[in-house]
């Protein structure tokens, strides 16, 4: 079996990534993987740049991950569209200034960081933000077609451009629907490439028949956590030890050639990368099909629901000319 293309995931703030990457075997074992990285733009700072261009020195291909202050927000959502127009013309600037190279650009959407925060303190508030997120529906259609513009227009620039995509988005394509979109604020974008991410470490239990179940479905596939991550005050993220984190990549080498690891650091700081370096891809792994298929009955329930609150009006007018039909049948008798 070929090795799959591998691309992970590094989100650090300037000096633990100039520290990270201080250790030049890092970059040897990047370049024996023919790894690649997506680099969080947490910042324009010199230290970013000086880590872009080791990357770029070394020949290790580098997509831009942009993201935005955490005032803002932090990932590409619904409510900051105009913001994430904003950072790219920066991110541009920064680029041309410094002479950066990149292999793409990677778009992170996801809802809004200040909105995962408030649901996490107080539900009630949380849930009245997705209602009104459904009711402002306009919001929605504008910020979309925001989006669009600017995934034109960083093609029209030369790059390759990736979505970071919460699955549930596969579900609402199919099931017709933007139910899920509106209430937390997400975008569907059509780009070269969609990552679904696929971390079961957020699933206790169920994770790896999560992933199995949406595999098929995706481009490339996201596996994870291994550490790291973006501080939303509840503490630290569930992280996969080496066994489960072995077993998601041979699982996920199944369905695509195409995996994205989060994160980089997670794999340093627990010793992942020799392994990485002396992965055997031809291992035998025993995929999770009966839990898998359980989920994906949800999975079709879901879809039907979210299909019935995309057509509303053709359900209640089903079941009033059903009405109709049947009460005289009901009367004669």
């Amino acid at each position: 079996m070929q090795k799959p293309i591998l691309t992970l995931a590094c989100e650090l703030a300037p000096e633990p990534l100039k520290e990270l990457f201080a250790a030049p075997e890092l970059i040897n074992d990047l370049k024996t993987m023919n790894a690649s990285i997506s680099l969080g733009i947490l910042d324009f700072s010199p230290a970013r740049v000086e880590v872009v261009r080791q990357l770029n020195k070394a020949g290790i291909p580098v997509t831009a991950w942009l993201l935005l202050p955490k005032e803002q927000g932090y990932w590409f959502n619904r409510d900051n569209s105009y913001e994430a127009i904003a950072r790219y013309g920066q991110f541009k600037t920064w680029t041309a200034k410094n002479k950066l190279r990149w292999a793409g650009i990677g778009l992170d959407i996801e809802p809004d960081m200040r909105a995962i925060q408030e649901l996490m303190k107080d539900r009630r508030a949380g849930f009245c933000r997705m209602l009104k997120n459904v009711v402002n529906s306009r919001r929605s259609q504008l910020s979309l077609i925001d989006y669009r513009a600017l995934v034109a227009q960083i093609r029209s620039d030369g790059y390759f451009v990736e979505s970071y995509q919460i699955p549930f988005i596969v579900d609402e394509r199919k099931a017709g629907s933007t139910l899920i979109q509106s209430s937390f604020g997400l975008v569907d974008l059509q780009v070269d490439r969609e990552v679904l991410m696929l971390y079961s470490s957020f699933i206790p239990n169920s994770g790896v028949s999560f992933l199995w179940s949406y595999a098929p479905d995706a481009q490339g596939i996201g596996v994870g956590s291994t550490g790291g991550g973006v501080d939303l005050g509840e503490g630290a993220m569930p992280s996969l030890d080496w066994h489960e984190f072995k077993r998601d990549l041979l699982l996920a080498r199944q369905k695509t050639d195409s995996i994205f690891i989060f994160s980089l650091e997670g794999c340093v700081k627990q010793n992942f990368i020799k392994d990485l370096v002396n992965f055997d891809w031809e291992e035998t792994v025993i995929a999770p099909v009966e839990t898998a298929e359980k989920i994906s009955r949800f999975r079709r329930l879901g879809r039907g629901l979210l299909w019935i609150s995309a057509h509303p009006w053709l359900v209640f007018g089903g079941l009033f000319w059903l009405a109709w039909f049947l009460y005289p049948r009901r009367r004669n008798r």
